[in-house]
């Protein structure tokens, strides 16, 4: 069973996303890759996914928003000398972090619908890759008792075909030349048969290999595009920082009025 195994968070910091071979004889694992923040369940099976991606912390953060006092501080010069305008300056400040919060949230989702179709596409993949291999093997399979066949009737003729000069009385040595002879060409086609067995044989690994690479760039660029939604989704860190820099901005502006 092939899984992707989602980046676990804790205080809204990523660790990795990585994916390993389904249903196949190998089952080589993703290396995990610094993701930023993502909130996905630690592993997830093929057929047996569970709920992707949680924004609780997002969710709790702007349920906490609304809760910023507004009103202005008894000081005559309000918030920061702010005067009149304390008000105008914090309302700025909780819309700036319920809007940095939500871009955070759709972030996360896109994400997470990345990571699910990530799935289906690499489950395909996979599945593409043992119908190949196994038609690959059928036929390798067909070739062998095939050719296995021929040896068998060569063999036959050889045996009929001794026979019948052993039979037909001639001279000694006569009799040597042409048992020599029929044995040389039965040897020689008997070693073709083989050849052309191996040659099968050969083409087949090379085959297989063909469709492992297909497979693995496949998987490859599916895992790249999960790290590189998961980048795009802006750190706790970020966001709030990002409302500190909008903040300051509107101080400045509100402090020259």
């Amino acid at each position: 069973m092939c899984v992707f195994a989602a980046p676990a968070v804790a205080g809204g910091l990523g660790t990795g996303v990585g994916l390993a071979s389904v249903g196949g004889a190998s089952a080589a694992a993703f290396a995990p890759a610094a993701l930023a923040s993502s909130a996905i369940p630690a592993t997830l099976g093929f057929g047996a996914a569970t709920g992707l991606g949680s924004a609780a912390l997002g969710s709790s953060l702007l349920a906490a928003a609304p809760a910023v006092s507004y009103a202005a501080p008894a000081a005559a010069g309000g918030l920061f000398g702010l005067g009149a305008a304390t008000n105008p300056f914090l309302a700025s400040l909780g819309i700036n972090l319920a809007t940095g919060l939500l871009e955070q949230q759709a972030a996360r989702q896109a994400a997470n619908e990345v990571y699910k179709s990530s799935l289906i596409a690499n489950q395909s993949a996979e599945d593409a890759f043992r119908n190949m291999q196994d038609g690959l093997a059928e036929k390798l399979k067909e070739t062998k008792a095939s050719k296995s066949q021929e040896k068998f009737a060569a063999n036959i003729r050889a045996l009929q075909q001794k026979g019948a000069i052993i039979a037909s009385e001639r001279a000694g040595l006569t009799i040597d030349v042409l048992l020599a002879d029929q044995e040389r060409q039965a040897a020689n086609f008997r070693e073709s048969i083989n050849q052309t067995m191996e040659s099968a044989t050969r083409q087949y690994g090379r085959d297989v290999k063909g469709l492992i690479a297909t497979r693995d760039n496949r998987r490859n660029q599916l895992q790249s595009n999960i790290n590189q939604a998961y980048n795009q989704i802006p750190s706790l860190g970020s966001t709030l920082l990002n409302v500190a820099t909008q903040g300051l901005s509107t101080y400045g502006q509100l402090a020259a009025l």
